[in-house]
Protein backbone atom coordinates (compact mmCIF):
# COMPACT_ATOMS: atom_id res chain seq x y z
CA UNK A 1 0.00 0.00 0.00
CA UNK A 2 1.38 3.41 -0.99
CA UNK A 3 0.89 6.25 1.49
CA UNK A 4 0.62 9.73 -0.03
CA UNK A 5 2.88 12.55 1.12
CA UNK A 6 -0.16 14.41 2.44
CA UNK A 7 -1.35 11.41 4.44
CA UNK A 8 2.10 10.81 5.95
CA UNK A 9 2.64 14.46 6.94
CA UNK A 10 1.80 15.03 10.62
CA UNK A 11 -1.18 17.22 11.42
CA UNK A 12 0.10 20.59 12.68
CA UNK A 13 -0.18 21.44 16.36
CA UNK A 14 -1.08 25.09 16.95
CA UNK A 15 -1.12 26.86 20.32
CA UNK A 16 -3.39 29.75 21.26
CA UNK A 17 -2.33 32.01 24.11
CA UNK A 18 -5.39 34.10 24.91
CA UNK A 19 -8.31 34.84 27.20
CA UNK A 20 -11.45 32.77 27.64
CA UNK A 21 -14.79 34.06 26.33
CA UNK A 22 -17.66 32.51 28.31
CA UNK A 23 -20.00 33.38 25.44
CA UNK A 24 -17.96 31.22 23.08
CA UNK A 25 -17.57 33.70 20.23
CA UNK A 26 -14.06 35.07 20.72
CA UNK A 27 -10.81 34.31 22.53
CA UNK A 28 -9.73 30.76 23.29
CA UNK A 29 -13.09 29.35 22.21
CA UNK A 30 -13.03 31.02 18.79
CA UNK A 31 -9.39 30.04 18.28
CA UNK A 32 -9.94 26.35 19.02
CA UNK A 33 -13.02 26.27 16.77
CA UNK A 34 -11.00 27.87 13.98
CA UNK A 35 -8.12 25.43 14.45
CA UNK A 36 -10.50 22.47 14.21
CA UNK A 37 -12.27 23.90 11.16
CA UNK A 38 -8.93 24.33 9.35
CA UNK A 39 -7.52 20.91 10.14
CA UNK A 40 -5.01 21.45 12.95
CA UNK A 41 -4.77 20.21 16.52
CA UNK A 42 -5.27 23.03 19.02
CA UNK A 43 -3.63 23.53 22.40
CA UNK A 44 -4.31 26.46 24.72
CA UNK A 45 -2.77 28.65 27.40
CA UNK A 46 -5.40 30.77 29.16
CA UNK A 47 -4.27 34.25 30.15
CA UNK A 48 -7.59 35.62 31.42
CA UNK A 49 -11.08 34.55 32.39
CA UNK A 50 -13.86 36.80 31.17
CA UNK A 51 -17.51 36.79 32.13
CA UNK A 52 -19.06 37.96 28.88
CA UNK A 53 -21.80 37.37 26.37
CA UNK A 54 -22.85 38.90 23.07
CA UNK A 55 -23.83 42.12 24.85
CA UNK A 56 -20.51 42.82 26.56
CA UNK A 57 -17.92 41.99 29.19
CA UNK A 58 -19.22 41.76 32.76
CA UNK A 59 -16.00 40.89 34.62
CA UNK A 60 -12.39 39.86 34.04
CA UNK A 61 -10.14 37.76 36.24
CA UNK A 62 -6.41 37.62 35.46
CA UNK A 63 -4.32 34.68 36.73
CA UNK A 64 -0.85 35.04 38.20
CA UNK A 65 1.87 35.30 35.58
CA UNK A 66 3.56 32.29 37.21
CA UNK A 67 0.52 30.14 36.35
CA UNK A 68 0.64 31.33 32.75
CA UNK A 69 4.32 30.30 32.68
CA UNK A 70 3.38 26.90 34.11
CA UNK A 71 0.86 26.37 31.30
CA UNK A 72 3.42 27.41 28.67
CA UNK A 73 6.09 25.10 30.07
CA UNK A 74 3.62 22.20 30.24
CA UNK A 75 2.61 22.60 26.60
CA UNK A 76 6.03 23.30 25.07
CA UNK A 77 7.68 20.68 27.26
CA UNK A 78 5.58 17.90 25.77
CA UNK A 79 3.93 18.92 22.48
CA UNK A 80 5.56 19.86 19.17
CA UNK A 81 4.14 23.32 18.44
CA UNK A 82 4.17 24.36 14.78
CA UNK A 83 2.63 27.80 15.22
CA UNK A 84 1.46 30.12 17.98
CA UNK A 85 -1.38 32.63 18.01
CA UNK A 86 -1.36 35.27 20.76
CA UNK A 87 -4.48 37.19 21.73
CA UNK A 88 -5.60 38.83 24.99
CA UNK A 89 -2.82 39.03 27.59
CA UNK A 90 -4.34 41.18 30.32
CA UNK A 91 -1.39 42.85 32.01
CA UNK A 92 2.32 43.62 31.72
CA UNK A 93 3.44 40.71 33.91
CA UNK A 94 1.72 38.21 31.60
CA UNK A 95 3.12 39.94 28.52
CA UNK A 96 6.61 39.48 29.95
CA UNK A 97 5.94 35.86 30.95
CA UNK A 98 4.79 35.01 27.43
CA UNK A 99 7.76 36.80 25.87
CA UNK A 100 10.20 34.92 28.10
CA UNK A 101 8.65 31.58 27.15
CA UNK A 102 8.72 32.39 23.43
CA UNK A 103 12.39 33.34 23.64
CA UNK A 104 13.04 30.08 25.49
CA UNK A 105 11.15 27.76 23.12
CA UNK A 106 11.43 29.69 19.83
CA UNK A 107 8.37 28.40 17.92
CA UNK A 108 8.62 28.56 14.12
CA UNK A 109 5.64 30.87 13.58
CA UNK A 110 4.12 33.47 15.91
CA UNK A 111 1.00 35.49 15.04
CA UNK A 112 0.37 38.37 17.43
CA UNK A 113 -3.16 39.76 17.55
CA UNK A 114 -2.95 42.92 19.64
CA UNK A 115 -6.20 42.52 21.57
CA UNK A 116 -6.81 45.73 23.51
CA UNK A 117 -10.52 46.57 23.38
CA UNK A 118 -13.60 44.36 23.10
CA UNK A 119 -16.27 45.15 20.49
CA UNK A 120 -18.44 46.29 23.38
CA UNK A 121 -15.80 48.92 24.22
CA UNK A 122 -14.45 47.19 27.36
CA UNK A 123 -10.67 47.50 27.82
CA UNK A 124 -8.96 44.08 27.64
CA UNK A 125 -5.36 45.21 28.17
CA UNK A 126 -4.09 47.32 31.08
CA UNK A 127 -2.54 50.61 30.03
CA UNK A 128 0.92 49.72 31.36
CA UNK A 129 0.86 46.52 29.32
CA UNK A 130 0.77 48.36 25.98
CA UNK A 131 4.38 49.45 26.40
CA UNK A 132 5.41 45.93 27.46
CA UNK A 133 3.60 44.50 24.44
CA UNK A 134 5.38 46.89 22.10
CA UNK A 135 8.81 46.34 23.62
CA UNK A 136 8.70 42.64 24.51
CA UNK A 137 6.44 40.89 22.01
CA UNK A 138 6.51 42.85 18.77
CA UNK A 139 10.17 41.92 18.13
CA UNK A 140 9.32 38.22 18.61
CA UNK A 141 6.25 38.07 16.34
CA UNK A 142 6.48 36.87 12.76
CA UNK A 143 3.17 38.54 11.92
CA UNK A 144 1.35 41.36 13.69
CA UNK A 145 -2.40 41.73 12.99
CA UNK A 146 -3.65 45.06 14.41
CA UNK A 147 -6.90 46.78 13.60
CA UNK A 148 -6.72 50.54 13.08
CA UNK A 149 -7.33 51.63 16.71
CA UNK A 150 -4.75 49.12 17.95
CA UNK A 151 -2.14 50.25 15.41
CA UNK A 152 -2.72 53.86 16.45
CA UNK A 153 -2.32 52.98 20.14
CA UNK A 154 0.93 51.10 19.52
CA UNK A 155 2.35 54.05 17.57
CA UNK A 156 0.87 56.80 19.76
CA UNK A 157 -0.69 58.31 16.65
CA UNK A 158 -4.13 59.19 15.35
CA UNK A 159 -6.13 56.35 13.82
CA UNK A 160 -5.61 55.88 10.08
CA UNK A 161 -8.46 57.36 8.02
CA UNK A 162 -7.52 55.94 4.61
CA UNK A 163 -5.53 53.15 3.00
CA UNK A 164 -2.44 55.28 2.40
CA UNK A 165 -2.19 55.99 6.12
CA UNK A 166 -2.85 52.32 6.89
CA UNK A 167 0.19 51.38 4.80
CA UNK A 168 2.34 54.06 6.39
CA UNK A 169 1.44 52.91 9.91
CA UNK A 170 1.99 49.29 8.95
CA UNK A 171 5.50 50.13 7.77
CA UNK A 172 6.14 51.99 11.02
CA UNK A 173 5.03 48.95 13.02
CA UNK A 174 7.43 46.76 11.02
CA UNK A 175 10.24 48.99 12.22
CA UNK A 176 9.39 47.92 15.79
CA UNK A 177 10.39 44.33 15.05
CA UNK A 178 7.88 42.06 13.31
CA UNK A 179 8.92 41.12 9.75
CA UNK A 180 5.30 41.27 8.57
CA UNK A 181 2.25 43.33 9.53
CA UNK A 182 -1.35 42.77 8.45
CA UNK A 183 -3.21 46.06 8.79
CA UNK A 184 -6.92 45.26 9.09
CA UNK A 185 -9.19 47.84 7.49
CA UNK A 186 -12.51 46.88 9.01
CA UNK A 187 -12.80 50.27 10.74
CA UNK A 188 -12.66 52.16 7.44
CA UNK A 189 -15.96 53.13 5.87
CA UNK A 190 -17.12 52.16 2.41
CA UNK A 191 -18.34 49.11 0.54
CA UNK A 192 -14.96 47.35 0.76
CA UNK A 193 -13.11 46.06 3.83
CA UNK A 194 -9.47 46.12 2.65
CA UNK A 195 -6.50 44.70 4.53
CA UNK A 196 -2.86 45.40 3.72
CA UNK A 197 -0.11 42.82 4.19
CA UNK A 198 3.24 44.56 4.58
CA UNK A 199 6.36 42.40 4.27
CA UNK A 200 10.04 43.04 3.57
CA UNK A 201 9.47 42.14 -0.08
CA UNK A 202 6.57 44.51 -0.62
CA UNK A 203 2.91 45.14 0.12
CA UNK A 204 -0.25 43.29 -0.89
CA UNK A 205 -3.82 44.56 -0.81
CA UNK A 206 -6.41 42.00 0.21
CA UNK A 207 -9.77 43.37 -0.81
CA UNK A 208 -13.14 42.05 0.17
CA UNK A 209 -16.76 43.15 0.37
CA UNK A 210 -18.11 44.69 3.57
CA UNK A 211 -20.84 42.21 4.43
CA UNK A 212 -24.14 43.49 5.82
CA UNK A 213 -24.15 41.21 8.87
CA UNK A 214 -24.37 42.00 12.59
CA UNK A 215 -22.72 38.80 13.87
CA UNK A 216 -19.13 40.07 13.98
CA UNK A 217 -18.06 39.08 17.50
CA UNK A 218 -14.65 37.40 17.43
CA UNK A 219 -13.66 38.36 13.88
CA UNK A 220 -10.16 39.49 14.87
CA UNK A 221 -9.52 36.39 16.97
CA UNK A 222 -10.80 34.16 14.19
CA UNK A 223 -8.67 35.77 11.48
CA UNK A 224 -5.42 35.58 13.44
CA UNK A 225 -6.17 32.02 14.54
CA UNK A 226 -6.88 31.04 10.93
CA UNK A 227 -3.57 32.50 9.80
CA UNK A 228 -1.70 30.61 12.53
CA UNK A 229 -3.49 27.40 11.55
CA UNK A 230 -2.66 27.84 7.87
CA UNK A 231 0.96 28.99 8.13
CA UNK A 232 2.26 25.41 8.60
CA UNK A 233 0.04 24.30 5.70
CA UNK A 234 0.90 26.95 3.07
CA UNK A 235 4.13 27.72 1.22
CA UNK A 236 3.98 31.48 1.81
CA UNK A 237 2.67 33.85 4.45
CA UNK A 238 0.65 35.67 1.78
CA UNK A 239 -1.05 32.39 0.86
CA UNK A 240 -1.94 31.69 4.49
CA UNK A 241 -3.27 35.22 5.01
CA UNK A 242 -5.34 35.17 1.83
CA UNK A 243 -6.92 31.78 2.64
CA UNK A 244 -7.57 32.88 6.23
CA UNK A 245 -9.35 36.02 5.03
CA UNK A 246 -11.49 33.93 2.67
CA UNK A 247 -12.37 31.58 5.56
CA UNK A 248 -13.42 34.51 7.75
CA UNK A 249 -15.46 36.05 4.94
CA UNK A 250 -17.49 32.86 4.59
CA UNK A 251 -17.81 32.52 8.37
CA UNK A 252 -19.29 36.03 8.39
CA UNK A 253 -21.50 35.36 5.37
CA UNK A 254 -23.01 32.27 7.05
CA UNK A 255 -23.25 33.84 10.52
CA UNK A 256 -26.92 34.66 9.90
CA UNK A 257 -27.63 30.92 10.27
CA UNK A 258 -26.73 31.22 13.97
CA UNK A 259 -29.01 32.56 16.68
CA UNK A 260 -26.69 33.20 19.63
CA UNK A 261 -27.49 35.92 22.17
CA UNK A 262 -29.20 39.28 21.92
CA UNK A 263 -26.20 41.47 21.08
CA UNK A 264 -23.31 41.13 18.63
CA UNK A 265 -23.35 37.45 17.73
CA UNK A 266 -20.44 35.23 16.66
CA UNK A 267 -19.31 34.20 13.21
CA UNK A 268 -20.07 30.67 11.99
CA UNK A 269 -16.76 28.82 12.38
CA UNK A 270 -18.15 25.50 11.11
CA UNK A 271 -20.10 26.86 8.14
CA UNK A 272 -18.66 24.16 5.83
CA UNK A 273 -20.10 21.31 7.92
CA UNK A 274 -23.19 22.53 9.78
Amino acid sequence: MTVSATASRPIPNVLTIAGSDSGGGAGIQADLKTFSALGVYGASVITALTAQNTRGVVAIQIPDAAFVTAQLDAVFGDIRIDAVKIGMLGNAAIVRAVAQALRRYQPASIVLDTVMIAKSGHALLAADAVTALRDELLPLAHLLTPNLPEAAALLNQAEAADEAEMMRQGMALRELGPPAVLMKGGHLGGAQSPDWLIEAGGTSRLGGPRLAVTNTHGTGCTLSAAIAALMPQRDTLAGAVNDAKNYLTEALRHSTRLSVGQGIGPVHHFHRWW
